[in-house]
Parts: C-alpha cells; sequence; structure tokens
C-alpha cells in the first residue's frame, strides 16, 4: 500500500492517491482541477484509477472528479446529501469500498458541510489513516460558515457548529491514537482560521494540541469556532455548485480562453484584471484596470475581488506568465470568466503617482487613511488611529464611502494588497489623488 498527497500550494490544498501495490488499483481522494498528476503517478505505478471519492463539494478549489471518470470511468464515491448532478455512488455512513488489501469506510462528519465524509483507511485488518477532507484539520477544524447559501444542503453556522462538535467528539476522536490524520487543507487556506504547516498529524496529536479539540462543552465549542473566521471570498458559492455539478474538462476549457494581441485595448468600462508586477502597473496601465499582482495567493485574491457573475480581462507581463495566470484562475473555475488574456508590453496612458513619504510621515493627518486588511487582523490594533478599514473583498463595493476631500492612502499588511486596493479606488475615484504606501507600511507597524 502507498498513500501518495499531492499539495497545491497557491491554494494550501492537499489530495491523495492511496495506491493498492498488489491491485495495481488506485482511489483518489479531493482531487484538484487539473488531473494530470494522478493520470502521471498511475502511470509511474502500472495501476488502474478506479475511484474518486468527493469528501464534500468544495468551495475553495475546482474539483476533477467528472473528468476522471470520464477518461478512466472510475466511480465517484460521495454522500448523498449532496444531491450531485454527475454519474456517481452514494458513500454514506457505513459504506466500504474495498481494494486489494485495502478497505476504505465512510463515516458522515458534517460540520463544515452538512454532507462532509471522512474515510478511514483499515489495511491487514488495521484502522491506519483517516482522511477528515474539511472537517479535521491539523491545529484546526473546518469553518462552518460556507453553507448557509450555497450547496444542495444549507444550514445556519450555529447548527453546523454543534454538528462539527458531534463529529469531532463522537466519530473522529473516537479512533485510535496512532491513526494517521490526512486534512484537504493546510496552512494558508481559508477553509480554517489556524491551520498548522504540517502536513499530516495523527489522532492522538491532535487530542493533545489542537484548541478545537479541547475539552469544553457544546456552547464553548460554538462560540470559539463562529467567531474570527476569515473573509468568505466571493467565488467560494460559485464552486460549491460547481463541484456539485462536475467542472469541464481542464485542458479544453484553458483552450477555449480566448488570446488576444499585444497591447489589446478592451472597450470602456470593460473590467480588466492586470497581473503584472506594481512598479510596471504604475509607471503605464489601461484606465480603470486592477492590479493582481501574480503570486502564491493571485486566485484567492481574484475570486475575492471579482464576482463569478462578472467576465474580464486578463494582462500579464509575458505569454508565459498569462499560461501561468490562466492556469491558477482555473483552479478555481474562472477561466470560463475571461474575456480575453492578452501581453502587455506597452506604456499605457494611466498612471499611479509616487507617495511622498516624508510628508505622509510630517503630516499623516493631510490624507485619508484606507486600511484594506481583514476585519480580524484589525482587531489587534490599527498602524495608524484615524485610518478607515475596508476589507480588500468588499472595497469595490464600498468604494463611495472613502471620504475625497484629501488624497487617499492605501494600505494592507504587507504591500501586496494594496497594489489591488489603490488601483479600486483609483478607478472608483477618479477626481482623487489615490497612493498606495506598498511595502513602505512596514516602517508605521506598532
Amino acid at each position: 500500500m502507498k498513500i501518495e498527497q499531492f499539495n497545491d500550494k497557491g491554494l494550501a490544498h492537499f489530495s491523495y492517491a492511496i495506491l493498492s501495490e498488489c491491485a495495481k488499483e488506485i482511489v483518489l481522494i479531493d482531487p484538484a482541477r487539473n488531473p494530470q498528476p494522478y493520470y502521471d503517478f498511475a502511470k509511474q505505478n502500472d495501476a488502474k484509477i478506479i475511484g474518486v471519492i468527493e469528501t464534500h463539494p468544495h468551495a475553495d478549489f475546482v474539483s476533477s472528479h467528472l473528468e476522471i471518470h470520464e477518461k478512466t470511468e472510475a466511480t465517484i464515491y460521495t454522500h448523498s446529501l449532496v444531491g450531485a448532478d454527475y454519474p456517481h455512488q452514494a458513500f454514506d455512513e457505513g459504506a466500504v469500498l474495498e481494494f486489494g488489501k485495502i478497505k476504505l469506510k465512510s463515516l458522515h462528519t458534517p460540520g463544515h458541510s452538512p454532507d462532509g465524509i471522512s474515510i478511514v483507511l483499515e489495511h491487514g485488518g488495521k484502522d491506519k489513516a483517516v482522511f477528515t477532507g474539511d472537517t479535521l484539520f491539523i491545529g484546526d477544524v473546518g469553518r462552518p460558515d460556507l453553507r448557509e447559501n450555497a450547496g444542495n444542503v444549507t444550514a445556519k453556522r450555529k447548527e453546523l457548529a454543534r454538528q462539527l462538535y458531534q463529529s469531532t467528539r463522537q466519530k473522529l476522536m473516537t479512533l485510535a491514537d496512532d491513526i494517521l490524520l490526512y486534512p484537504a487543507h493546510g496552512s494558508g487556506s481559508l477553509c480554517g482560521k489556524s491551520l498548522s504547516d504540517a502536513h499530516s498529524s495523527t489522532i492522538g496529536a491532535e487530542k493533545i494540541g489542537n484548541y478545537a479539540l479541547k475539552e469544553m462543552s457544546e456552547e464553548e465549542f460554538v462560540k470559539i469556532i463562529t467567531e474570527d473566521q476569515p473573509f468568505i471570498p466571493k467565488y467560494f458559492g460559485y464552486d460549491v455548485s460547481l463541484n456539485k455539478e462536475g467542472a469541464p474538462n481542464y485542458e479544453p476549457s484553458l483552450q477555449e480562453v480566448k488570446r488576444l494581441e499585444q497591447n489589446f485595448k478592451p472597450g470602456d468600462g470593460e473590467l480588466i484584471v492586470d497581473a503584472r508586477p506594481e512598479k510596471t502597473f504604475k509607471k503605464g496601465h489601461l484606465e480603470g484596470a486592477i492590479n493582481i499582482q501574480n503570486g502564491g495567493k493571485f486566485e484567492t485574491w481574484l475570486g475575492s475581488i471579482v464576482d463569478p457573475k462578472e467576465n474580464f480581462y486578463l494582462i500579464a507581463a509575458s505569454d508565459s506568465e498569462l499560461d501561468d495566470l490562466i492556469q491558477k484562475a482555473a483552479k478555481i473555475g474562472y477561466e470560463q470568466h475571461i474575456k480575453g488574456a492578452f501581453v502587455q508590453t506597452e506604456q499605457a496612458a494611466a498612471t499611479t503617482p509616487e507617495i511622498d513619504l516624508a510628508d505622509f510621515k510630517t503630516n499623516p493627518g493631510n490624507y485619508t487613511i484606507v486600511d484594506i486588511r481583514n476585519t480580524s487582523e484589525t482587531k489587534p490594533g490599527k498602524f495608524f488611529d484615524k485610518a478607515i478599514n475596508i476589507p480588500l473583498p468588499e472595497l469595490r463595493e464600498r468604494a463611495k464611502e472613502v471620504p475625497t476631500d484629501k488624497p487617499v492612502v492605501v494600505h494592507c499588511a504587507g504591500g501586496y494588497r494594496s497594489a489591488a486596493g489603490s488601483s479600486i479606488l483609483e478607478k472608483a475615484l477618479p477626481k482623487t489623488k489615490v497612493l498606495d504606501l506598498s511595502e513602505a507600511v512596514n516602517d508605521f507597524k506598532k
């Protein structure tokens, strides 16, 4: 037997291939949008993919379960409450999938979602590992506030938090301490609030070190789990629906993205996402473009700023970077919303002025300061006492709340997000001078 973990660092997503070496058969758990790594693994091991298990309809990434089924004829397994629109076999509490000397046993573990399951792996007659999806993470549990308005079955966060309390106490914590724990996410995921950097753990280690598994009443648990959760990106509900239906095949969907000639000029009023570095962007960009820089979290911020109902143009600095960006957009199903993609080599007419740091430090009262960090980030305190806090995912909708009688300075925690924030306000407040504090924010941290 072999367990292979696949790690998508951008979305902090873990997926798994379980190989029965005697039967030469593989079952996948929670595969990512691009199925090729799983095909490569099967080829390397001269094995056949016979099953794909979806622990729940994921909110933060698009799964390739339907594409893998269509290519390999693998059976898709998921809980009946998902109401899946794709061909599948119900994998409810007590169901068992057996191949070679491996048994995969379903536990219904609602809480993060009403339809969530965990998968216990038995080998040689003994339980060896559990794949917990988004129910139990290393150092945390799944957030219970994502299924209030999405999915086949919806539930209020407090109700789901109570289910999560029971799922952890009655199901997962009753497993043996030495059982390996493999979650669907690690540190950096927005599906929890304090996930560990570790890639695996044990049930015993989590009983000791996971704050959510400490001895407490159900009401105490509900209070702790429902407070201070991260923001919910705009794309999360969209991905739940897309995963319930089954996404279009990956490579054909990438090929359908329209590639335009260099330095294309979209029409007035079009939504434009410019992913070039902020210094390049500020020297010359298309009027009204939003500067979401390419980086480790591009797809998260794209899906947090741009609504899945919107179509947009995508700009990169080179052809290879454009390919990379389209692939990142596809992880959340947004390749279908790219109206056109092109490389920008010319300095366009719109520019962003540089901030006069000396004047800002001397006369901060002469500026309106907008703090675009998330609400939970501002709880320990603000960098500037009179700053207005509007989190970046809400900024396009709330831009008119920003006073326009002074120049506006935008800041985040480290400089990456403020490039997007300042470009959003630049578009929304065309008669106001908008400045990006960028990485200089580090000089003002208290």
